[in-house]
Order: C-alpha cells, then sequence, then structure tokens
C-alpha cells in the first residue's frame, strides 16, 4: 500500500467528521446552532478530546479525522469538513506535515478571530521532524490543554476560571499513564522491540524501550515508500532470531508486507501488540487510550499477552 502524509486537499471524505466531547450535537444534515457555545474543531480525535475536557459545556467540539479504521495518512477532507473548520472559533492541530489540510482550508477561509493552535509549534518543533505523532509523547498534551484554556478564556472571558481548573484537572488525571510509563522503565529498561511505523515511538522512548527496527524501514512504511530489502531483512531477523520482546504494529494500516511481520512474530512466539494513531473512540478518552496503550505492552513484556485491538 502507498501512502503519504503530504496529501493536497481534496473533496472526498472517506472518514467523516465525529462530534466527540461534551455538550456536542449535530443536527440532520448539518452542525446544529452552538447556542452561545464556543466553536471548536480537533483535526485530529485526541486533541478534540482535550478541546472537550478543557471546554466542558462551554465548547461544542468536532473531530475531523475520527476513523480509527481507516488510514489518517490517506485522508481527504470534503466541502462540508472544509466549512466546518471554516466557521469554527478555535482549532487545535497537530502540524508537522500531518494534517495540511487545515492549512489549506484555513488559508482560503482566513478569519482574524480564529484561534489556531499548531502543537508543532506549540512544542517548538522544525518542520523536519521526523515522527508526527506528537500526541504519543508524554510531553505534549499538558501544554496543548493549558493553550486551549488560554484560547477558550480569550473567546469566553467570564469562563476563564472553568477552562483554567479543567486544564489543570486534566493535566493532573495524565498521572496515571505517566507512573505506568515510569514503572514499566524501572522493571523492564531498555526492552527491545520492533515495529512497523513510528505510530508510539514516543511512548516507547518514554518506557525505555529499545526500538530495533531500522528507522529507514519505519519511515518507508509511513510514508508509502517500498523499505529497501536489506532493511527488510534485518527487520526480519529480529523475529526468527528472537531479538525482541515485542512486535507493535500500526493497527489501522496493515499490507502484504506489514502482514508477513505479524505472521512471523506469532510463528516466532513473539507477542503483538496494535497500536492506534486515531483515538478509538466511543469508550475512550485520551487519557484512558493511552494508559491502555501502555498496559498492552506491559502484558506483551511480562506475560507475552497479544493484544492487536483496543
Amino acid at each position: 500500500m502507498l501512502r503519504s502524509r503530504y496529501l493536497p486537499l481534496a473533496v472526498v471524505l472517506p472518514l467523516g467528521a465525529a462530534l466527540l466531547a461534551t455538550g456536542c450535537s449535530v443536527a440532520a444534515g448539518g452542525f446544529s446552532d452552538p447556542g452561545g457555545k464556543i466553536v471548536a474543531v480537533g483535526a485530529e480525535t485526541g486533541y478534540a478530546d482535550v478541546i472537550g475536557q478543557v471546554g466542558g459545556k462551554y465548547v461544542q467540539v468536532s473531530a475531523i479525522m475520527s476513523n480509527p479504521n481507516t488510514d489518517p495518512h490517506t485522508f481527504e477532507a470534503s466541502a462540508s469538513v472544509a466549512r466546518l473548520i471554516s466557521s469554527a472559533q478555535l482549532v487545535v492541530q497537530n502540524g508537522v506535515g500531518y494534517d495540511t489540510f487545515m492549512n489549506t482550508i484555513e488559508n482560503a477561509a482566513p478569519s482574524s478571530s480564529r484561534k489556531v493552535i499548531t502543537v508543532q509549534n506549540l512544542l517548538g518543533l522544525p518542520a523536519s521532524t521526523p515522527n508526527p505523532h506528537l500526541w504519543y509523547s508524554p510531553a505534549t498534551m499538558p501544554p496543548v490543554a493549558n493553550a486551549v484554556a488560554a484560547d477558550l478564556a480569550a473567546l469566553q472571558p467570564a469562563h476563564a476560571s472553568f477552562f483554567k481548573a479543567k486544564a489543570a484537572a486534566f493535566i493532573s488525571s495524565l498521572s496515571g499513564w505517566k507512573n505506568a510509563m515510569a514503572t514499566l522503565a524501572a522493571k523492564y529498561p531498555g526492552t527491545p522491540v520492533a515495529t512497523t511505523e513510528p505510530v508510539a515511538d514516543y511512548m516507547l522512548q518514554a518506557v525505555g524501550a529499545d526500538n530495533l527496527t531500522p528507522w529507514a524501514l519505519q519511515a518507508d512504511i509511513m510514508n508509502g515508500t517500498d523499505p529497501s530489502a536489506q532493511d527488510v531483512a534485518t527487520q526480519r531477523s529480529l523475529f526468527t532470531q528472537h531479538k525482541v520482546k515485542v512486535f507493535l504494529y500500526n493497527q489501522q494500516v496493515t499490507d502484504s508486507l506489514t502482514e508477513s511481520f505479524i505472521s512471523l512474530a506469532q510463528a516466532n512466539g513473539i507477542p503483538v501488540v496494535g497500536v492506534y494513531e486515531t483515538m478509538p473512540v466511543p469508550g475512550y478518552d485520551y487519557q484512558s487510550w493511552m494508559l491502555t496503550e501502555v498496559q498492552d505492552l506491559q502484558k506483551a513484556v511480562v506475560g507475552k499477552v497479544s493484544s492487536e485491538h483496543l
């Protein structure tokens, strides 16, 4: 499957936009009157969920890329999604080339009053940052939550203290995830793993895992380029020579090559863990999603238990 995360704006929407958070509603044929609520958009479900948790009853928030069963890298925005983004008062997007369609839409319908948080810029990351899956890093969402609270307060000053308190509560609630990562790092430092793509690489770094998959192979699979024969051979040897204890793959995107890696890992008794680019909804918020991913990794390391689906 050839695919690239550098895609132009198009007028097809295979994924659809999903309303996620407290106080959200959608009317048949279009989005409802927000009734005084701040209209907000998260390009990805994780960011939309954070907006909803911080904004609570004062926001109507939508996630643009929301289907965990579809490859986010092949997302194409429709005219209706373009209208939704254009009408938003607050937008949170990833940057690092992951959701460039957002910039295309925003530039086509400029608004001096629209608040736009680009997480790449918020974190001070260069455009050349090789891994765009920023939401897997434990350093990402606290500043996002605070920036969301600040922008919501600028839009509705009367509720500034509410937004600040909600952001603080959200940041505090990340302790379960962070503690789980710290425990795994302390008990099983340097655990050797293999991956298909760098989806969860920031989390793997946080737990002190040693990702033995060549970076070139991860990047090639992520960007839809055929990996070199040498890198494929190296990856296969990680399984046949039992050099890794866990194999993590992008559960949303598989092809004949990644399926062959899964089969080879299973044949050699190496547990397989599926990781997601898009937060599964309903059933998860950002905190429970990230915690479950770490718990699945721990089950694989400790008990050789595979968890291919959330």
